[in-house]
């Protein structure tokens, strides 16, 4: 058994195949579509989400994982001799995920549970996730794990492309991206992830144009810094994610790369069309 023990949500979305052998648990968000409480994750995958959105009527609406939720898994945890936890999380600025987990470890006084704040989504939350996975498999304590998260937590980064802002108007995600709003079909906005919250920080014309300009980004970003993570995320995009982490490979030549779905929770806001890339260098 790990001397610590590894808490999640499921916006974070961390590919099966990284997570082979590793007890990751994920508290699931939650998407409410008419009147029906579907755990992003767990009663409603991607793919079914997607096809499911697609000339939906109604729109769904997403609450974060529950305090309950996170309740049942450390009781569980401490139950089984896991008192030492890190329980690491979408951005508070995009969820009250991290709210949730503070209630429910107020109600676990005999776990130590570190709480910390992602600032990110998807695998921009998984990349540092992963790196303090390792941690933990070698042997270092909660503060060391932490320690680790922390230092890779600033090393990452997400940048996306967006069909349309709409669904992030619709779900109060928009943040400085409403200055974008009624951009021409044939604009695409390029999303930041910037101290948790997105951002909008270009247009570019056509689809084409804008996926070349994700990964010009990452370079930016980057400076070259090696060793270099990606993650070509999507929401019922798997051809084009394909491609764009083909494209992705060729110029970064990074020492890892996965393809990633978005998850429901998160899809609910960007929409369907999503392409991004989450990043991570130097660790």
């Amino acid at each position: 058994m790990s001397k610590v023990a590894i808490v999640t949500d499921s916006t974070t979305n961390i590919p099966k195949n990284l997570l082979q052998g590793i007890d990751v648990h994920v508290a699931p968000a939650i998407v409410i579509w008419s009147g029906e409480e579907l755990r992003d994750g767990v009663d409603i995958q991607p793919t079914a989400f997607y096809e499911r959105l697609v000339g939906a009527k109604e729109m769904p609406t997403t609450s974060q994982a529950t305090p309950g939720a996170f309740k049942e898994i450390y009781e569980g945890l401490v139950k089984d001799g896991q008192k030492d936890i890190l329980s690491y999380h979408v951005s508070t600025k995009l969820s009250g995920t991290v709210n949730s987990a503070e209630q429910a470890k107020a109600l676990v006084p005999d776990a130590n549970i570190q709480i910390i704040d992602g600032y990110s989504a998807s695998m921009g939350t998984g990349w540092p996730l992963l790196e303090g996975i390792k941690a933990v498999k070698a042997g270092k304590s909660l503060d060391e794990v932490v320690a680790t998260v922390e230092k890779a937590r600033e090393k990452s980064g997400v940048l996306l492309m967006v069909d349309t802002l709409e669904f992030l108007h619709r779900g109060g995600r928009i943040g400085g991206a409403s200055r974008f709003l009624g951009t021409a079909l044939n604009l695409k906005p390029i999303l930041e992830l910037q101290d948790g919250a997105l951002d909008a920080i270009e247009r570019v014309r056509t689809k084409k144009k804008a996926k070349a300009r994700l990964i010009e980004l990452v370079q930016e970003r980057t400076g070259g810094e090696t060793p270099l993570r990606i993650a070509s995320l999507h929401a019922n995009a798997k051809e084009e994610a394909e491609q764009l982490l083909e494209d992705a490979k060729s110029a970064l030549n990074p020492a890892e790369s996965v393809i990633t779905e978005v998850s429901p929770a998160v899809g609910t806001h960007t929409g369907p069309g999503t392409l991004g890339i989450c990043y991570m260098s130097g660790i």
